[in-house]
């Protein structure tokens, strides 16, 4: 028990922190998945009005859904054709989320002035609320779902108090196919919003836990070799539009295996952080640096060669120059490293031809006798 606030805050920290790049580019698609489930089921709701009819149900029923079926076809094509521009964006998901839940709303309402006891107790309208807050598990945002779950809640609660407020006759919430209108039930009714949006927030924070686990290394903390590959084509994207560079840097730690054979791996980890953290204060806010595995990282630069090879260069100095002590008492090591940079689009037009071109500068670095980094082919 005594780790359980700590447990709660960080549950509320993540939940709460915006998502990082990998997060923000699934939840992307995630919100095209929506936007194409909503369209679908948009046409999907047609059948709705045309069985009540034919059930026998009140025209004005019948009118009323279908107002709201045709008015749900539409905006869902215009909230599609937004969603196909992946990322772009970004209050795209409020927006929708909010459509959704007010779509539900309003459809409620106009159900209520005809007949409150409809409105209140159409079970059939009433559970788009749990799927408008459920389908936000797909943006990967915890914000959204909480944000989702509290508009249903406000909105179906004020709907609730003006149709008690308002109504002047008890018996129209009494109605032969919905039954009767109880405090109880409606009360019900938002503890199930309210559970569907717990519910909802502890997937969504778990999603992130596992996406954060598989794209980020576990020592270091940088991003991992699998977080590069998914967000690549993005930051290329990125690049293409707004007619910049980006330069790939392939960076590798001189001597490293002698740490580890002399000192032994946990000094070798320990290396491997302050090594880390020394690069981290060279970073800038658009530059990733990643952790392909053992002593090598690949670090992403928006500029073209010639000004990467001097930030990388100057990030080389910083590193020799802030030596690192194994253990307390121990002698200083000076650690190096050698690097070789590619850009796009000059030196490849993919992740991967842009690695094996600073690959190969990256070993000429090292023939040449390390601790230096190379931009130019020999």
């Amino acid at each position: 028990m005594p780790n359980l606030p700590s447990s709660l805050s960080d549950f509320w920290r993540r939940l709460l922190a915006r998502p990082d790049a990998l997060m923000l580019e699934l939840g992307a698609g995630g919100e095209l998945i929506v936007a194409r489930i909503r369209a679908l089921l948009s046409m999907v709701l047609l059948l709705l009005p045309v069985a009540n009819l034919l059930m026998g149900g009140k025209l004005s029923e019948t009118m009323i859904g279908l107002i709201g079926v045709v008015l749900a076809i539409v905006v869902s094509q215009v909230w599609l054709a937004l969603a196909r521009h992946q990322g772009r964006y970004r209050w795209l998901p409020y927006a929708t989320a909010s459509y959704d839940v007010t779509l539900t709303t309003l459809v409620l309402t106009a159900l209520a002035i005809d007949s409150p006891a409809t409105g209140l107790n159409s079970m059939v309208v009433w559970v788009f609320y749990l799927m408008s807050i459920a389908m936000t598990a797909v943006r990967n945002d915890g914000r959204l779902t909480l944000f989702a779950g509290m508009l249903a809640l406000l909105q179906y609660a004020l709907l609730i108090l003006a149709n008690f407020q308002l109504i002047g006759n008890p018996d129209q919430l009494a109605s032969i196919e919905y039954g009767t209108v109880t405090v109880s039930t409606q009360v019900q009714r938002l503890v199930l919003i309210a559970l569907m949006t717990v519910l909802t927030t502890t997937i969504v924070y778990r999603m992130q836990r596992l996406v954060e686990m598989s794209g980020t290394d576990g020592l270091t903390g940088l991003p991992n070799r699998t977080w590069l590959m998914h967000r690549f084509p993005s930051v290329m994207d990125a690049t293409r539009e707004s007619g910049g560079s980006l330069s790939v840097c392939l960076i590798d730690l001189d001597y490293f295996k002698r740490i580890n054979d002399e000192l032994g791996h946990l000094a070798g980890d320990r290396a491997l952080r302050h090594v880390v953290d020394v690069m981290q204060q060279q970073l800038e806010e658009k530059d990733w640096l990643t952790r392909l595995g053992g002593e090598e990282f690949a670090l992403l630069l928006p500029m073209p060669i010639g000004r990467a090879w001097e930030r990388l260069e100057s990030m080389r100095r910083t590193v020799a120059s802030q030596p690192f002590q194994p253990d307390s008492g121990a002698d200083l090591m000076r650690l190096t490293f050698s690097g070789g940079i590619a850009v796009w689009p000059d030196d490849g037009a993919d992740l991967s031809a842009l690695l094996r071109r600073a690959d190969i500068r990256l070993r000429q670095a090292k023939q040449e006798g390390r601790n230096r980094v190379l931009a130019r082919d020999p």
